[in-house]
């Protein structure tokens, strides 16, 4: 049964005795390699139409076949194999599916060997492709759940969360295998796939969100973007996220499950006036994590490469086509296959900041502020940050932190224009504000914008800030940081510097919270300690450009 777009299954466990030669599936298989990650093919397993149409569960018929089965009838296989440290990234075993099919249901386990203290054992993600093929961005994509569950089902009507509702049609199929991590003992594995036979139901209707909200014309918008579901390896409903988007006082936000589109078709019913639900996903390479954001409803971007594979630039052309960003994500987590290996040549944003405030931001953010130098020196294009919560679950906070974005109205499009532009900054929740503004020379520029001034002309950098108790303002040039001041107890003020664009190529600003023994911090020194509390709030600069003449 499913609610709100939700499938649970009951999966009993394999048989540990399943015989490999009983499917009459051979274990050898056949490895390529092309433009992606290399895949290994294994033999197929052919399921004919049965020879009892009395609607029970059975073994597959012969080869020859006969008359399709009666409605309901269920023929089952089961495969075991093993697969030696170093397989290819992606396994898959082609299932041939005849006429008359409306049900498919898989289900897989594998072992976990001890393994030697700081070792890692088995773990293996799963997916499909249907009969359209496994080509890479290729239209064959059915679903992919990664590791977060042991079985799914795919019919006309409904799916298991992460995969896509429509027909079981004949032709070859195949599961997809994941073995992201495989002990020095192997990885024993067992998958079982059932077909139902029957008329297909009624089919699959999605409800898309509309790319536009009530907004308030030319202002600055709120918004997570990059948040999980049911969907994928979340444990929060896509009801329970867009109220928790609407407890975090967002006005939008950007719906990101791992390696599928699954999601898109159920946004329509949680979206509204007051909230702008964009579509998105979070790509998963063994190689680092990326957000598509702003994909059309529907739309799905393949993950099966590496950063060797020199794949990724295609991809993240396709995403800007439709008239979304690339986002590599949490750059520095220290969790297998996530971090960011591919560069950010490709990239339209970056995350610096994910979740609440650990080492990693410290370190993506001093990353990005050295993206900002290499931008000034070479005269290329800079690199724009954002910030997201990346909740999965309870406790993990939506909208801490997310983007506060400049834009002409809530529409997806307007918002992609404001973060593309870096017209940005990074809150951990919608009690802090900020206004960040730098005048010289009669003209006045905002956060990803630039000011152009004669070269020694004075220029004012002025921050007005409030929501963060005692906290500590940093203004941060090319130089470093070059002023520091603390906000009062009810944590408001206004904070005013002086400088000129011979000294500083950029202005950027951070709000601290105090540290651990309520110090204020001082980022002008060294020590054993972390120099400042968390992060509070932080912009993207104001590029100054110097001019001919002078004051």
């Amino acid at each position: 049964m499913c609610t709100d777009g939700y499938c649970e299954h009951n999966v009993a466990p394999l048989p540990e005795s399943a015989d490999p030669a009983a499917s009459g599936l051979s274990r050898r298989g056949v490895l390529t390699v092309g433009a992606a990650t290399a895949a290994l093919t294994l033999g197929p397993m052919t399921f004919a139409h049965a020879a009892d149409s009395t609607g029970s569960t059975g073994s597959a018929g012969s080869a020859a076949g006969g008359s399709v089965p009666a409605d309901g009838t269920q023929v089952t296989q089961t495969i075991t194999g093993h697969l030696d440290t170093g397989v290819a990234d992606f396994v898959y075993l082609p299932v041939v599916i005849p006429a008359g099919v409306k049900q498919i249901d898989v289900s897989y386990s594998y072992d976990h060997p001890a393994v030697a203290s700081g070792d890692k054992t088995n773990s293996c993600d799963i997916g499909v492709f249907d009969e359209r093929g496994t080509a890479l961005g290729g239209p064959g994509f059915r679903g992919w759940s990664g590791g977060f569950r042991t079985a799914f089902s795919i019919n006309a009507t409904e799916a298991t969360p992460g995969y896509l509702p429509g027909p079981v049609n004949k032709g070859t199929w195949h599961i997809a295998l994941g073995p992201y991590q495989v002990a020095q003992q192997g990885m024993n594995y067992q998958v079982q796939v059932t077909l139902t036979y029957g008329k297909p139901g009624t089919p699959f209707v999605p409800n898309y969100p509309p790319t536009r909200a009530k907004g308030r014309g030319q202002a600055w918008y709120r918004g997570d973007c990059h948040l999980h579901t049911v969907y994928s390896d979340g444990k929060r409903l896509p009801s329970e996220v867009a109220a928790g988007a609407r407890a975090a006082n967002l006005d939008f936000m950007v719906s990101t499950d791992h390696n599928t589109s699954a999601s898109h078709g159920v946004w329509g019913q949680y979206a509204g006036p007051d909230l702008l639900i964009i579509t998105g996903e979070e790509i998963t390479t063994r190689n680092g994590h990326w957000v598509a954001m702003g994909l059309p409803a529907g739309e799905w971007i393949d993950w099966r490469y590496r950063s060797r594979d020199d794949a990724f630039p295609r991809f993240a052309r396709e995403v800007r086509k439709h008239g979304g960003l690339v986002a590599p994500a949490h750059m520095y987590c220290a969790y297998v296959a996530c971090q960011w290996k591919f560069g950010f040549d490709d990239a339209d944003v970056t995350e610096v900041w994910t979740g609440p405030w650990t080492y990693d931001d410290e370190h993506a953010v001093s990353t990005w502020d050295q993206k900002l130098g290499e931008a000034v020196r070479s005269g290329k294009r800079w690199l724009p940050a954002v910030g997201n919560s990346d909740a999965h679950s309870v406790p993990q906070v939506i909208g801490l932190p997310h983007n506060v974005v400049y834009a002409d109205d809530l529409r997806t499009d307007a918002l992609m224009d404001g973060l593309r532009a870096g017209r940005n900054w990074i809150a951990e929740s919608s009690t802090v504000t900020v206004d960040f503004t730098v005048t010289g020379a009669g003209k006045q520029a905002g956060i990803g914008e630039t000011l152009k001034v004669p070269t020694t002309a004075p220029v004012d950098v002025r921050l007005e800030a409030h929501g963060v108790p005692n906290g500590t303002v940093r203004l941060i040039t090319d130089e470093g940081q070059m002023f520091q001041q603390s906000l009062d107890a009810n944590g408001d003020g206004v904070v005013v510097w002086r400088t000129t664009a011979s000294l500083a190529a950029y202005v950027r600003a951070e709000i601290r919270h105090p540290m651990a023994d309520g110090t204020p911090g001082q980022g002008n020194t060294m020590g054993d300690a972390l120099l400042f509390g968390p992060m509070a709030a932080l912009t993207n600069p104001v590029f100054l450009k110097a001019t001919r003449g002078q004051s």
